[in-house]
């Protein structure tokens, strides 16, 4: 049951692109790319390690 409250975690990048009018903007930029791309491509990083942690977290014990 516990292992269950990990997947929520997969919601957080959900809520981070929900709604494309906070972060639709040009400023700041960083590298001289807009803030709408680099935030997005951040999610990216983001939902990876997140999804990282939710399969190592959730995934079954095998004692060998």
């Amino acid at each position: 049951m516990r292992r269950r409250w990990w997947y929520a975690l997969l919601l957080l990048p959900f809520a981070g692109t929900l709604v494309p009018a906070l972060y639709d903007r040009p400023d700041p930029s960083l590298g001289g790319i807009p803030f709408f791309y680099w935030y997005q491509l951040l999610w990216i990083v983001i939902t990876t390690l997140l999804l990282g942690i939710v399969v190592v977290m959730t995934r079954e014990r095998r004692d060998l």
